[in-house]
């Protein structure tokens, strides 16, 4: 049997966004609210799996170990509360500065990659992000996307709804 999964944009999704980047894990703010309906998923057997877009990299703004500091940080804080992410995919490349990539952003890279290493269905799967780049990238793997404004909370039951209706 597959296993199902809810992908999750990082920045307005499971961290308060503040402008372009996030560069220092001072700034890096989770939103604990999201734990509530994302443990039930995680109870329910669903993966949580992180899929960002981290341009900043590219633009030298911070590092890849600035960015392991502050994914360490999101995931210690779920785990707290009996809540695991199985992982974090994050695009490093920004149009200005790398060629076209398969995994940024609207791209659907990421996704796929998680779906084939943790043997996923991605007509059980969601993923929720901020922006329509998101949703864009979720249904280009085949999963079903859903939008949210910028720091808004997970509504559980819309989620089911969208799984299941």
């Amino acid at each position: 049997m597959k296993n199902k999964a809810i992908f999750l944009d990082r920045d307005g999704v499971l961290n308060h966004e503040i402008n372009d980047y996030i560069c220092r894990k001072e700034d890096f703010e989770v939103l604990e609210y999201q734990i509530p309906p994302l443990k039930k998923f995680y109870d329910e057997g669903y993966l949580l799996i992180v899929i960002t877009n981290q341009g900043g990299i590219a633009l030298k703004r911070y590092t890849e170990e600035g960015l392991a500091e502050m994914h360490q940080i999101l995931f210690d804080t779920y785990k707290k509360q009996g809540v695991e992410f199985i992982d974090a995919y994050h695009c490093p490349h920004h149009p200005t500065v790398n060629d076209p990539c398969l995994c940024r952003k609207p791209g659907s890279g990421m996704l796929l990659d998680a779906i084939a290493k943790y043997d996923i269905d991605p007509a059980l799967s969601v993923m929720i992000g901020d922006k329509p780049r998101d949703v864009e990238a979720a249904n280009g793997a085949g999963v079903k996307g859903i939008l949210i404004e910028p720091d808004e909370q997970i509504d559980y039951d819309q989620v089911k709804a969208v799984l299941f209706g």
